[in-house]
């Protein structure tokens, strides 16, 4: 199984649940959804959301996710991500982790 991960709020996750598929602004604005590998996770989250709280790590099945995924680069740089375009189907979803930040606002991988 090849797995990629995303971080969101849990407002937003469990506004999914309800819905039935989870999308983000950015599936709107750039048209996919920006995910990691599990040796990314952590420096995507230190980047854009140290001290953030409320946040939950979802852990992703590529094998079942419905939409594309395409590994790029879309910032000029030489280390590629995993971008779905498409909205992200519920049952690819294998995990949903809490994923909180510690007291120096950083973050390390939680434990299941």
């Amino acid at each position: 199984m090849e797995t990629i991960f995303h971080i969101t709020g849990r407002g937003e996750w469990e506004r999914a649940r309800r819905e039935g598929v989870y999308r983000t602004p950015s599936l709107e604005s750039e048209g996919f959804i920006h995910c990691s590998r599990s040796d990314q996770v952590l420096r995507v989250a230190d980047s854009l959301f140290r001290g953030r709280t409320g946040l939950v790590l979802l852990e992703i099945d590529a094998g079942r996710v419905k939409a594309e995924i395409r590994y790029e680069n879309c910032e000029g740089g030489q280390e590629e991500f995993p971008h779905i375009y498409g909205a992200l189907n519920l049952d690819s979803v294998v995990r949903v982790l809490e994923f909180e930040p510690g007291e120096d606002g950083s973050f390390g991988m939680p434990s299941a």
